[in-house]
């Protein structure tokens, strides 16, 4: 890497930590580092959404181009320390930071928020890919509201039986299902939303990625009371041996402290 390291704004010895976004706690980690002067922030995201609510700091949107151009940036930009906080779900991006860390040296924290954990009155049967959901929901209902993101879609398009409904900041591109209504919107949603969404469309099935957070998301509550089934996708495997914080609070006292 032959990037000239560039000093950190915001005065002697303030740090610059490099945040991989895309998630609710990105943001809020963002927004707390960007009121105390002893930080420079940056927040990293894919570039998947058309119109993304910027973070507060500096943005940068798109990739890095691999390992090595992550690693590049992070020498290049004088970064101290990287949050990985991207969606569970971003495997990918995941390892490339623990690869990029075993290149620069710098402090790599895994920022993921607990999985989810059935409760009293849920139906969930799990799978461990979409793959593997596709192969299951004929079995558990003919009316699906899949909530796996847009880019996954592909994995159900040979479901010819089964009605979709999808919700999708941006339009979805083809392969699809060819039974299928999209609503373009963007979260959050209430649970007199999920409530109303449900019924309205006469939903017997929730196909979910296991996304994590609090097990009373409005979607898993409303599927409840309904009584109906959850089709929920594990997580996929990430790299076990970078430190990880459950929440924003445990992120920021690790930056303190290292």
């Amino acid at each position: 890497m032959s990037a000239e390291p560039v000093a950190p704004a915001g005065g002697p010895g303030a740090r610059h930590v490099l945040v991989l976004g895309g998630t609710t706690e990105a943001r809020r980690l963002a927004e707390a580092l960007a009121r105390e002067t002893a930080y420079r922030v940056t927040t990293s995201l894919a570039g998947r959404v058309s119109a993304p609510v910027l973070p507060p700091g500096e943005t940068r949107i798109g990739g890095f181009g691999g390992v090595e151009g992550l690693a590049a940036w992070i020498t290049g930009h004088g970064v101290t320390h990287v949050v990985d906080a991207t969606h569970p779900f971003a495997e990918r991006m995941s390892f490339h930071a623990a690869r990029a860390q075993a290149l620069t040296g710098v402090p790599l924290l895994a920022l993921r928020r607990p999985g989810w954990t059935p409760g009293p009155g849920d139906d969930w049967t799990f799978a461990d890919s979409l793959a593997g959901a596709a192969a299951v929901l004929p079995s558990l209902g003919g009316r699906a509201f899949l909530t796996t993101g847009r880019m996954g879609l592909h994995s159900f398009a040979h479901l010819t039986d089964t009605w979709f409904l999808v919700r999708s900041v941006d339009p979805p591109e083809a392969p699809m299902p060819p039974r299928l209504e999209v609503l373009l919107a963007r979260g959050p949603f209430g649970l007199d939303d999920e409530r109303e969404l449900l019924a309205r469309h006469r939903i017997d099935v929730l196909v979910t990625k296991d996304s994590g957070g609090d097990a009373t998301s409005p979607k898993l509550t409303a599927a409840r009371e309904a009584g109906i089934p959850v089709l929920v996708v594990r997580r996929p495997p990430v790299p076990e041996h970078v430190a990880r914080a459950a929440s924003v609070e445990a992120a920021l006292a690790w930056l303190r402290r290292s």
